[in-house]
Parts: structure tokens; C-alpha cells; sequence
């Protein structure tokens, strides 16, 4: 029978077969995959990536050009070792600025004065030891003497106006809202303030009639009292006058 085999060891085959195993590390690249220019002008030509090691000081970033019906393909920027080397004799000579900044994964370049002959395609590649294994990026550019409005900017504006119209009318409608309900209450108020004034009203009047009762009763129980004393001496007098006619008889 076999002795048992050392764990240690068991654990260094493992780890030897899953390094085996694992799939090598990939750098990622990310470009526009198409841009437009006008003659003359300058255009920027955005380069990003990706990397799961840190960026390292042996870090790379370069840029081809194939122009437009051709198949030859021209280096026209490296960097490298911390340093940029444009290309100072082929089609863009004094042209070419270096913008990126590869600690921030950034290897972007900027073409001036462009022309006609700019048309084509520009490929970005990066490599990142250990991390050198990965797909270049591609972007094609198209110049024009004045550049055409894309759809997609095109369906751009359509959707930010349509947004901001929603908005106005939401705002319009909240607006609507709120001064009919201010409305509402200040209504709501004034019959409450006009009720409470003819309640008012109406308890002063009553206290007052109840005040001035006793104020003219007086007078009126006198002249009643008066009235009452002359109609007996009347009736007095009608009878006296006819005693003293039929005395007379």
C-alpha cells in the first residue's frame, strides 16, 4: 500500500492546475466607432481602457491610420517608457497632439487642421504588462466642409424637447392647481368672515331690542294711564249733562 501523499504538496498541484486552468488576462479598449470633422478644424479621438493589473511604467498606447480605398496601414503615434513619439514626416506631420494620460487609462490624441485626406480609420492599442493580451479598438472619421447633424443627436433633441415640454406642462398644471385651491380658500374665508359678522349682527340687534324694552315701556304704560283717565272723566261728564236734563224736564 502507498504511503498517503504530503497535503502540502496536493495544495501546490491544485494551485498549479488552476493557474493552468484560469484564462489569461484581457485588456479592454474603448473608442467611438464613428466621428465627424469639418475642414480645417480639429477633431478629438478618445482612447480608454481597461485593465485588471495596475498601470504599469511599461504601459504603451498607439495609433494606426488606414485612409479610406486603401489597404496600407501607417503608425502614426507611440507612447511609451513615459515618453510620446509623433510621427514628424508622414500625412499628419505637425498635426498630432497627445491629450491622454495612460495612469488614468487614458490614451487620447487630438488631429488639427484637418483635410479630406484624413478620411479613414484609426486604431488604438494598448498594452499593459502582464496585461498585454486584448482586441484594439477601431474609429472611423469623416470629414466634411460642414459636419452633418447625426440622427442620434437628431433623436436627441426630439426626446429633450418633448421632456422639457412635458415639464412646462406639469409646471402649468401645478400652477393651475395652486391658484384654484389659494382661490378656494380665500373664499372659503370670506363667507366664514361674513357669516361670523351677521352673527354678530344679528346678537347685537337682539341684545338692543332687549335693552330698550324697559326704555320706552314706561312711556307707553303713561300714556295708556292718561288715555284711561280722560275717557272716565268724559264718560263722567256725558253723564252728569244728561241728569241735568232730565232734572230740567
Amino acid at each position: 500500500m502507498e504511503a498517503p501523499r504530503n497535503p502540502r504538496h496536493l495544495l501546490a498541484l491544485a494551485a498549479v492546475f488552476a493557474l493552468t486552468l484560469s484564462p489569461a488576462l484581457t485588456i479592454e479598449v474603448f473608442t467611438d466607432r464613428e466621428i465627424y470633422g469639418n475642414v480645417a478644424s480639429k477633431v478629438h479621438l478618445s482612447c480608454t481602457f481597461w485593465s485588471s493589473e495596475w498601470i504599469s511604467d511599461d504601459i504603451s498606447v498607439s495609433w494606426h491610420f488606414q485612409p479610406d480605398n486603401s489597404r496600407d496601414t501607417y503608425s502614426i503615434f507611440h507612447y511609451a517608457k513615459g515618453e510620446a513619439h509623433i510621427d514628424d514626416t508622414g500625412l499628419f506631420k505637425d498635426r498630432i497632439e497627445w491629450v491622454g494620460y495612460p495612469r488614468s487609462k487614458d490614451g487620447s490624441i487630438i488631429i488639427h487642421n484637418l483635410d479630406y485626406s484624413d478620411n479613414g480609420t484609426f486604431t488604438c492599442d494598448v498594452k499593459n504588462p502582464p496585461d498585454v493580451v486584448g482586441k484594439s479598438s477601431y474609429v472611423h472619421l469623416l470629414v466634411y466642409d460642414k459636419a452633418p447633424v447625426r440622427a442620434g443627436m437628431i433623436l436627441g433633441i426630439i426626446i429633450g424637447a418633448a421632456l422639457i415640454l412635458v415639464i412646462i406642462v406639469a409646471l402649468l398644471a401645478y400652477l393651475i392647481r395652486y391658484c384654484w385651491l389659494r382661490r378656494q380658500i380665500r373664499v372659503q374665508r370670506e363667507l366664514s368672515a361674513l357669516e361670523r359678522g351677521k352673527l354678530h349682527k344679528l346678537s347685537k340687534g337682539s341684545k338692543g331690542s332687549r335693552q330698550a324694552a324697559p326704555f320706552f315701556q314706561a312711556p307707553l304704560l303713561s300714556m295708556l294711564d292718561q288715555t284711561r283717565s280722560f275717557k272716565s272723566t268724559s264718560d263722567k261728564k256725558s253723564k252728569g249733562l244728561g241728569d241735568s236734563r232730565k232734572d230740567r224736564k
